[in-house]
């Protein structure tokens, strides 16, 4: 197997439960952004070859793996235990990992485990973990098992979009991929991206240039975070430039910002070229409206850094009539909550999320991700963000639209989690939709007897270089599984 971070040490073995723990640790010592997910897709097969347990893995890298019922649970009905292998790869500004290749490097903090300036992947390699945990076990009772993990849950659901259910025979399905101990998501919304593409005509330039840097941004999850009302880089930077129209006349020489679809920008920067005398005056004009945004986000997002600084000069910029199309769009754009829920209340009914801002060669494109427990919701906004760029003159493609999960009635597995739940703890679980997408809407549609619920330990800031996860929560949620199990005969 493949080793843990450090080499021989083991930063999270004398953790509580050690068997989760070690396998996340080793999971986290295996680079698997989204994309990249051949080596921890092979891990998982020579998981089971090594214990001797039936596996499959499919042409898009999904992994099953199936165990049998222990003693008493031989006849059970089988349960799927599902998470995601791929994970957010984020990392703070002036870290130098290389997600392509390096382990995490993890630390302890109290009660915390985080890795040290990136994304942890505790979304959702703790899913896995948990899952890996009850495969290796000798003395946890159980039905059946089919491990289900899937690939590139976090661009699209690639993974579960290509998924054929052959394998799979379990009518019951715990998704491990939520992030709040004590609630049990019986719902989620449905999403689309919509990759942006702006039609640009290049001129040569040696004109002046003036770096404009949006950054300290706390981002976070855009399905999780959105409620929040946290600042969004992107946004941020159309706004500026939109106000700095005002001091004359400038080109965008360069332009990007945020770095996952499904991840509020953290950071956002672009290069203006215009006469000396405009760029001061635009400088000038950055400065003073800063000021605005950092007292509007002031209890939502404090640690907003924005700067104007002299550049060296560049060789090329955009036209007049491309740089205005590009400052239109971005400060028009619709961005955060667009609706919540007249049902559910404090549940975010539909939200976009200006993702995506990026420049390579001639092409400047921008993603923007959609969600809605509304279908017709979802499409009206999906619409209206291809009749802004249409008015733009920006071509738009619809790329990784996942359907929602819709809540159901009569459900045994809900009842038996509730019951559960308050007999480990003795308190009531809560019952809630999520509005960030898992993939139990689309795994509905190929499984559509299986009952499914999902939980997960406490997580805190994923998609971001702060995420962490709780120790203790860990631990319960391992508790509560294991009960859960136990009781499905």
């Amino acid at each position: 197997m493949p080793g843990s971070v450090g080499g021989d040490s083991q930063v999270l073995e004398n953790l509580s439960p050690k068997e989760v723990f070690r396998f996340f640790e080793e999971l986290t010592g295996i680079p698997r952004c989204s994309g990249n997910e051949k080596r921890v897709s092979d891990y998982l097969v020579a998981f089971a070859e090594e214990r001797k347990l039936e596996a499959f893995q499919d042409e898009a890298l999904n992994v099953v793996i199936r165990k049998p019922g222990t003693a008493g649970y031989e006849k059970s009905p089988a349960v799927i235990i599902q998470g995601h292998m791929d994970m957010v790869c984020e990392k703070a500004k002036g870290t130098s990992h290389d997600f392509s290749k390096d382990p995490l490097t993890l630390k302890i903090e109290g009660d915390f485990v985080r890795a040290d300036g990136t994304t942890l992947g505790a979304d959702n390699g703790l899913g896995v973990a948990y899952g890996l945990a009850i495969l290796d076990s000798a003395d946890i009772p159980h039905p059946p098992i089919e491990l289900l993990v899937t690939t590139s849950e976090e661009t699209g659901m690639n993974g579960a979009h290509a998924l054929k259910a052959d394998h799979l025979t379990g009518k019951t399905l715990l998704n491990i991929d939520a992030e709040e101990e004590g609630v049990l998501y019986v719902s989620c919304a449905g999403g689309v991206d919509l990759v942006c593409e702006f039609d640009t005509l290049w001129e040569d330039t040696a004109t002046d240039a003036l770096r404009i840097e949006i950054s300290g941004l706390q981002g976070g999850h855009s399905g999780m975070e959105i409620i929040r009302q946290r600042a969004n880089a992107i946004k941020l930077l159309g706004r500026i430039l939109a106000e700095a129209r005002a001091a004359g006349t400038f080109s965008i020489a360069a332009v990007s910002g945020g770095s996952k679809s499904n991840a509020i920008a953290r950071e956002a920067q672009a290069f203006v070229t215009g006469d000396t005398v405009v760029l001061e005056r635009v400088e000038a004009v950055v400065a003073r409206f800063s000021k605005d945004l950092l007292a509007e986000f002031a209890a939502a997002d404090p640690g907003i850094a924005i700067v104007a600084v002299p550049a060296d000069r560049v060789s090329r910029q955009l036209d007049a009539a491309s740089t205005a199309r590009i400052i239109d769009f971005l400060s028009v754009a619709p961005n955060g909550v667009q609706s919540m829920s007249m049902d559910l209340e404090g549940l975010v009914e539909s939200s976009l999320n200006l993702g995506v801002l990026t420049q390579s060669g001639e092409s400047v494109s921008l993603t923007v991700s959609v969600r809605s427990s509304v279908d017709s919701i979802k499409e009206d906004i999906a619409r209206r963000i291809e009749a802004l760029a249409d008015l733009v003159g920006a071509k738009v493609v619809r790329t990784g639209a996942y359907p929602g999960w819709k809540y159901e009635e009569d459900s045994k597995v809900r009842e038996l989690c509730v019951g559960v739940y308050k007999e480990v703890t003795g308190h009531d679980a809560q019952i809630q939709a999520i509005h960030a997408g898992l993939e139990c809407g689309l795994l509905k549609e190929k499984l559509p007897e299986t009952d499914m619920i999902a939980f997960g330990p406490n997580l805190y800031n994923v998609h971001t270089p702060d995420e962490h996860l709780s120790i203790g929560s860990v631990a319960n949620t391992w508790e509560f599984l294991l009960s859960v199990l136990e009781k499905s005969k």
